[in-house]
């Protein structure tokens, strides 16, 4: 719980179980610990990639992680009720095909890395992610209005689509008024917007998923929320040294997530995994 949750280092923890509990450990006890939790976890992991597996809305993302000083990502697949972390040394797409599986029915929202077009899913695009471009690119052009206006006519749409007052409206409606934003600069080189336009008509039929289906939605902070911790571990411990590393960090890191999105005691939870192995959370 204070390495997972707590996010801190073995060196760490070892001096505060020393001062507190009086309790001395080697590095080497520390990780034979975490390892012996996370063998004791196998059932309980599992069942939460099932869980991820069957839920209908699945959000994802990916960021950097280390492994033995070697570059490679760590992978998150969250639900509202699951957290489930894997690291693996590629960003493509086969990597969330092996996660969710080719028979996966459900919704994955996702920004606009082109490794989950791999999926057979359905698609939602996150909308703060296009929203943040298109604010960075009206801060590049401060001197052209034209863009500015164009930048608040696409975040009111989507304030306006996101109002649960005005989710009634069909979601052709929607996909026209976008169309209609985008299409006149989608085709003129001069046109700052030009690369945005084109990436809006590209993916405009995964831009408003989320108004057919209120399960899903129209953002991916539930992933990026859930990234987080470890990005913060990331900067403090530089990743991990060894694969059986990584997946003791991956599979506690989708135990402790998963407590804590389910709003469990971390302590208490950890204890009943370890008192009887085979529960699922």
């Amino acid at each position: 719980m204070l390495n997972i949750a707590g996010r801190l280092p073995i060196r760490s923890l070892r001096r505060i179980l020393q001062e507190i509990c009086g309790l001395q450990l080697s590095n080497g006890a520390v990780v034979h610990l975490a390892d012996g939790v996370s063998a004791a976890a196998e059932p309980t992991v599992k069942a939460l990639l099932v869980e991820v597996r069957a839920s209908p809305s699945v959000c994802a993302d990916e960021t950097g992680w280390r492994e033995d000083g070697v570059n490679g990502y760590l992978w998150t697949f969250a639900t509202p009720r699951v957290r489930y972390f894997v690291r693996d040394a590629s960003r493509a797409g086969r990597v969330p095909v092996a996660v969710l599986g080719e028979n996966f029915v459900g919704t994955v929202t996702g920004d606009f890395y082109a490794a989950y077009n791999k999926l057979g899913a359905v698609l939602q695009r996150c909308w703060p992610h296009l929203l943040g471009d298109a604010k960075d690119l009206a801060e590049i052009n401060a001197d052209r209005p034209e863009v500015m206006a164009w930048e608040q006519a696409l975040k009111a749409l989507y304030q306006e689509v996101d109002d649960p007052r005005k989710r009634t409206k069909a979601r052709r409606y929607f996909e026209t008024k976008t169309r209609k934003l985008a299409q006149p600069y989608a085709n003129d080189p001069a046109a700052p917007q030009r690369t945005l336009a084109q990436r809006i008509l590209k993916h405009l039929h995964e831009l408003f998923v989320f108004v057919a289906d209120p399960q899903v939605p129209g953002d991916n902070n539930l992933a990026e929320r859930s990234l987080r911790p470890a990005v913060i571990a990331r900067k403090i411990s530089g990743g991990t040294r060894s694969p059986k590393g990584s997946q003791t960090k991956m599979k506690l890191m989708s135990l402790f997530g998963t407590w804590q999105a389910q709003g469990k005691p971390l302590f208490a939870a950890c204890q009943q995994l370890l008192l009887s192995p085979a529960r699922t959370p």
